[in-house]
């Protein structure tokens, strides 16, 4: 895996000239990936810089980090980041320090999870991800500044309510097990083709028996997602009759997203289209 380069992703007062943010008393927040990171941006204040230490386009599980990367998370004001696994070597990094926060470690585990497989998906549902919001702008000093973001959160939660409540059918078929606190939320059953780990892959056994669950289900659509090969979801598709189309679990955004102003409201009201049409809602 190449190493990554660091994105900072919040932009500098014009009056900085690009010289040391912390010589003007701004802070430097360094968030793991994608949905920290444009959350971060959401609350902080005005001066603070918010770096994403995962590039554009590029899936963040078992990331490396480079020497730098390590003294910049290690320099940071805030790190935010999510434990239990997700990312061992940032874990690693941020061991012992005090100015790191484990998003995933207010969140209540998932019914039936097994210790050590933690999910780290909290942002997909909103909910959960609002709980998450508030942490970081406690942490940021101003717990107040979360407050218009948490609102639009919880009418993106009630949109999927309603959008997912009368549906033909309530299992998604995902190529990776991304989608499990959206699925409890929404009374949905997840069917994964693979664990957490979107590297992972099953044994042709596994494969035969997800293929014959996904028949016997009648499921009409596998699900990919964007940043991984599709080849698992197209090869049972293939085998069930069924169609693919795109599910995006948003731990990363591409180039050409970020240029076209998708963000964390677009992509998942795209997601709640694509469930409405691959579960039959009326």
């Amino acid at each position: 895996m190449r190493p990554l380069t660091l994105i900072v992703s919040a932009v500098l007062l014009s009056s900085c000239g690009g010289s040391d943010p912390s010589a003007h008393g701004e802070r430097t927040i360094v968030a793991a990936f994608y949905p920290l990171a444009w959350a971060a941006e959401q609350v902080a204040g005005s001066g603070d810089v918010v770096v994403n230490l995962t590039s554009p386009g590029v899936e963040p599980h078992d990331i490396e980090l480079t020497p730098g990367d390590v003294e910049r998370v290690r320099d940071a004001d805030l790190v935010l980041y999510l434990g239990k696994g997700f990312m061992p070597a940032l874990e690693d990094a941020v061991e012992g320090a005090g100015n790191a926060v484990d998003l995933l470690a207010g969140q209540d585990v998932r019914p039936g999870e097994e210790p050590g497989e933690a999910d780290p998906h909290i942002w997909l549902d909103p909910t959960r991800y609002a709980t998450a919001v508030r942490e970081i702008a406690a942490a940021l000093g101003d717990p107040d500044a979360a407050d218009a973001l948490v609102a639009r959160l919880n009418e993106l939660d009630r949109e999927f309510r309603q959008g997912l409540v009368r549906c033909h059918r309530r299992q998604i078929v995902t190529s990776h097990a991304a989608f499990g606190y959206l699925a409890d939320a929404y009374d949905l059953e997840q069917i994964a083709l693979t664990g957490v780990s979107p590297e992972a892959e099953p044994s042709p056994r596994a494969l035969e028996d997800l293929v014959q669950k996904v028949d016997e289900e009648g499921a009409t659509t596998v699900f990919f997602e964007t940043l991984v090969s599709p080849r698992l979801a197209e090869t049972v598709a293939r085998e069930t009759g069924a169609r693919t189309a795109a599910l995006n679990p948003l731990e990363g955004l591409t180039d050409d997203d970020l240029t076209e102003g998708q963000d964390y409201f677009t992509v998942m009201r795209a997601n709640l289209v694509a469930l409405r049409e691959a579960l039959g809602c009326r």
